[in-house]
């Protein structure tokens, strides 16, 4: 009863966390462009630099997550985020707003999925994984609804006035569920230790074996900043993109699509996926994402084409979500999560912080044809990096590697 309260109160504050601090950015962009004074590519690039340094932020994070427990650190991100968003707001000009846009992304490091995760593997470390699937399922919501809320708001208020009725949820609702969910949210040793005795199949120890370890990091790491890349560029410039396309405003139809289909994706794997293992929806989540772009631009501009890329780009980015929390865990296990949850965090925010501004400027000198085009390729080394994994994994087992204590393929989900 515990985890489900948790997931719950959780996935509220991971819909809050992703659609202000995030989705809420490319509806509100034109028009903090325009009071700045400066051009679309710059006010992207400022994104861009927010993300990195988000990403920098992100193993240190992790390692305090891992230290003082991830509840306490989302209730200090809670607060980070609201000041952030109130200095946003209250800049008086850009070179007051970019500071705090850096803020905003470090606090997203402490609020989002690289926390959340974590401190469902420290509360609940027998069901963590069945409890990332059901988090993500919900805060799969946060797009559909923040997108539409986020232009209501801004019919009749200032961006400036948004962000602050943003930062306000953060400490009315984010802050007080984080701190009551901040109570015995590190794994003592001794409740580890039973997990193991009494669950052999356990995520406490991870599949992979010491001596293959650092090569399957490197290449998930690579694999999901491949990923991040893509989804990070489609997501910020998802209308400009459609209407680059000539469906104008049916692209925001179609991009209404996007939230409702990472839902069903999650919602499918729960319900089918129990004989999946981890790494095959992995691979099948990377190679989504290119089959949808490649899917864009041979129907472009048919209204059907773009509702199947939305619905299949909303698939791949579903479950994404869900093999970013699942897979770390499963290949390496519980211990050190946090930390380690911050370190691919980090890669996946520093590759990614150069897409909104790289796609951007390529679809300001570039056609829209050709962006997408190398966009799509980029997501087809995603898919060659998480089968290297599959390969090394097979071969660790070959070797008789006795570190694991269940085998890749035979660790599924739990629905």
């Amino acid at each position: 009863m515990r985890s489900w309260m948790d997931v719950a109160l959780l996935g509220l504050t991971q819909i809050i966390g992703y659609g202000t601090l995030y989705y809420s950015f490319s509806i509100l962009a034109p028009s903090m462009a325009r009071d700045l004074g400066w051009s679309g590519e710059w006010i992207y690039a400022a994104l861009s630099a927010a993300l990195l340094t988000g990403g920098l932020a992100a193993p240190l994070a992790g390692r305090w997550i891992d230290r003082f427990g991830a509840g306490r650190i989302m209730a200090i991100g809670s607060v980070a985020a609201a000041l952030a968003l109130a200095a946003c707001a209250l800049a008086p000009s850009g070179l007051a707003f970019v500071p705090a846009l850096l803020a905003i992304e470090i606090a997203s490091t402490l609020v989002q999925y690289s926390a959340a995760f974590p401190l469902l593997v420290q509360r609940h470390p027998r069901t963590a994984q069945r409890s990332i699937v059901y988090l993500t399922l919900i805060a799969g919501f946060a797009s559909t609804i923040f997108w539409p809320l986020t232009t209501w708001l801004h019919g009749f208020l200032t961006w400036q006035q948004v962000y602050l009725v943003f930062a306000l949820l953060h400490v009315v609702l984010c802050f007080p569920i984080h701190m009551w969910m901040s109570r015995r949210t590190t794994i003592r040793q001794a409740e580890a230790a039973d997990v193991e005795a009494t669950h052999p199949h356990s995520p406490l120890q991870g599949t992979l074996s010491p001596e293959v370890r650092g090569k399957g990091f490197l290449f998930m790491a690579v694999a999901f900043a491949l990923q991040s890349f893509i989804s990070s560029a489609v997501l910020v410039h998802m209308l400009p993109m459609l209407s680059a396309l000539g469906l104008g405003l049916a692209g925001v139809a179609v991009g209404a699509l996007f939230g409702p289909s990472q839902v069903a994706s999650r919602f499918i794997n729960m319900i089918f996926g129990a004989g999946l293992s981890q790494l095959s929806l992995a691979i099948i989540s990377a190679g989504l994402l290119p089959v949808a772009l490649i899917l864009l631009l041979a129907t472009a501009p048919s209204f059907a084409g773009a509702i199947l890329f939305a619905v299949l780009f909303g698939m791949g980015n579903g479950l994404y979500s869900i093999v970013g929390g699942t897979l770390p865990l499963v290949l390496f296990g519980a211990q050190g999560y946090g930390a380690r949850q911050g370190q691919i965090t980090s890669v996946r925010l520093i590759v990614g912080s150069v897409a909104p501004f790289a796609f951007a400027l390529m679809m300001q000198h570039a056609e829209a044809t050709w962006t997408l085009l190398s966009t799509g390729i980029l997501g087809a080394g995603a898919v060659l990096a998480l089968l290297a994994i599959r390969r090394l994994a097979h071969h660790d087992a070959k070797t008789g590697a006795t570190n694991k204590p269940i085998a890749l393929s035979e660790h599924r989900t739990e629905a």
